[in-house]
């Protein structure tokens, strides 16, 4: 069946903002599916849908469901605020399909729906302060190294670029808008005004203006736009305003312009482009004759002349005549620029003007490259460890080999699983495993995976169900899901073990197996399963809970849990979902009786 994935941007956030594409792309829509922030901001369009909404960081499994429903043929809505392209759902839809291995010609079609992003949405709101470059950069380090995002910042600064910091604080993260404050310092004037611009255009919107020394002294948190703006940036009552340059041609307050229209794009009106500043170089004999290009920015002045030459028209009257001062001095130009739109640039020393384009993005490449080569190798191992689906009975061997094999720096955590949980850091996951599985450990994954918990068969005299215990394990142990999930299994109508009160329960009772769904181990209203089935033949117990845990990893949403997957289908195969009866009310007796 083909099917359609419409990746839409709707925007800050307010339906007047949002594009018509974006509500007919919602409307057409079967499956919705968003962060639950998002689905809020546009819940009124979605009555009747089928809805999918997951929290933070659960990205690659919204774009896993949405990817696994367009198979199934349908039409499907993921949804981003603001720009779906620019940190939202668009490029995360496309890498899961790629390693899916879709094309154009495959049977889904993909669709990307533009929206205003932040940036434009809280310029807006701010006046015009990116009327010039300007660029965007996260401050959240959960996917790119900080070290990349230090060196983005301080290229951004150092090249004048107007910059919004996107995801600039949360509850964990609160140290990178410091050091981006301290970066962007090093490049800006204190009194570069900076926009903060908090929920714009939704109910809660809140913006402030201030200055980069002053910026900290506001709130600041994951719902903020920061705006910084450029050497030029200037504040005109309220409104923060970035120049496009037209000073440098025109006279804003004049009726008759000096230059005419034909006049306007001539070599001698612009001093200062590239043409009038960088003659070509001379051709390298030893390369044929050919021109050298300029490997990088840095490469551009490899000498003191070409920084002076280059620095012609484009440098503010102080640096300028620092320049000079230093033997860098310019060539004449017939446009000199005008004194006020450098002013905050003044105290900037002339050598950080001068060396600027010296940071290039390729230093950042190279840093990441060290850091990821020195530790690409190294992971953080996480495992589930135990004697044995039935044993429950550690040996001092076993004891000693996991003991090392966690290490001084590792951990190990008991839990309530019948499951000791390691964690360490090694460049060896498969040497560890290995190294444990030889002294007759069983290692499985932790995470959102299928635990098969069993009791100890009363230390193996009520053994008869151990086989099949085992086979379950052996089969389903470790199959990656939408959510966790338990599998308990207990050997006899005792059911000490709480096999009743897990995902999926197994109580092996005269010979047969009796089968509980959807039981609920913790919380105020945790509840034992249903009972669904009694007397299963041992035969075709394995080949039910196969087709069970095959419709939950199908069709289950992202992060929802059994107990709410089987409440809200009703029917897995041929077991039917029953409400549970509400508890009759007891009244209180009067005093006395």
């Amino acid at each position: 069946m083909s099917g359609k994935l419409l990746i839409v941007g709707f925007g800050p956030g307010s339906v007047d903002h949002m594009t018509k594409r974006a509500r007919e792309a919602i409307e057409e829509s079967d499956v919705i599916i968003g962060y639950k922030t998002y689905i809020e901001l546009v819940r009124d369009l979605i009555v009747g849908k089928e809805i999918i909404s997951t929290g933070m960081t659960e990205e690659v499994s919204r774009a896993q469901a949405a990817v696994k429903w367009a198979e199934r043929g349908k039409t499907v809505a993921v949804i981003s605020s603001g720009d779906a392209g620019l940190y939202g759902m668009a490029g995360l839809v496309y890498e899961v399909l790629i390693e899916k291995g879709w094309t154009k010609d495959s049977s889904i079609e993909v669709e990307v729906i533009p929206g205003i992003s932040a940036i434009h949405s809280c310029a807006a709101l701010l006046g015009a302060p990116i009327m010039h470059d300007a660029c965007t950069i996260s401050l959240s380090d959960h996917l790119t190294p900080w070290e990349l995002i230090e060196k983005r910042i301080d290229a951004a600064a150092a090249a004048d670029f107007v910059i919004a910091l996107y995801n600039p604080k949360s509850g964990r993260r609160t140290r990178q808008i410091v050091e981006a404050q301290r970066i962007l310092l090093r490049h800006r004037a204190p009194t570069t005004p900076v926009g903060l611009v908090k929920s714009a255009y939704r109910e809660r919107q809140h913006i402030v203006l201030t200055d980069l020394a002053h910026m900290l002294d506001h709130e600041i948190g994951m719902l903020t736009t920061v705006i910084i703006g450029n050497s030029t940036t200037f504040v005109h009552d309220g409104l923060m305003i970035t120049p496009r340059g037209y000073q440098r041609k025109y006279q804003l307050t004049a009726a008759v312009q000096p230059l005419k229209p034909h006049e306007r794009l001539r070599k001698e009106a612009e001093p200062w482009a590239l043409d009038q500043t960088k003659p070509l170089r001379e051709p390298d004999e030893g390369n044929g004759g050919a021109l050298q290009p300029f490997a990088t920015a840095a490469s551009a002045f490899d000498d003191e002349k070409d920084r002076g030459f280059a620095a012609v028209a484009v440098l503010p009257p102080a640096v300028d005549a620092a320049a000079k001062e230093a033997g860098l001095a310019p060539a004449a130009s017939a446009f000199p620029l005008p004194e006020e739109p450098f002013a905050q640039m003044e105290n900037r020393p002339s050598s950080t003007l001068l060396h600027r384009v010296r940071e290039t993005a390729e230093d950042a490449l190279a840093a990441l490259e060290r850091r990821t080569t020195k530790k690409a190798s190294a992971v953080l191992f996480e495992a589930a460890v135990s004697p044995g689906v039935a044993n429950k009975q550690f040996t001092p061997e076993q004891l000693i080999a996991l003991a090392e094999a966690v290490g001084p720096n590792g951990k190990m955590t008991y839990t309530p699983d019948h499951y000791i949980k390691i964690e360490r850091v090694t460049e060896n996951p498969k040497g560890l495993v290995d190294r444990l599985a030889a002294v007759g450990l069983m290692v499985m994954p932790v995470g959102d995976v299928l635990t098969v918990k069993a009791c100890d068969f009363c230390d193996g005299e009520k053994k008869d169900a151990i086989p099949y215990a085992e086979e379950l394990a052996r089969r389903f142990g470790g199959m990656a899901l939408p959510k966790e999930l338990k599998l308990g299994i207990n050997g006899c109508g005792m059911a000490c073990y709480g096999a009743v009160r897990e995902d999926i329960g197994l109580v092996y009772r005269k010979g047969k197996f009796d089968l509980f769904l959807g039981g609920k181990t913790v919380g105020r209203n945790a509840h034992p399963g249903q009972l669904v089935a009694e007397g299963i033949p041992p035969e075709e117990m394995v080949a039910i809970v196969a087709d069970i845990i095959e419709q939950y990893k199908e069709h289950a949403h992202p992060n929802e849990r059994f107990h709410k997957f089987f409440a809200r289908v009703k029917q897995i195969g041929r077991f039917s979902y029953e409400e549970a009866k509400t508890a009759a009310k007891i009244e209180t007796p009067a005093c006395g009786e």
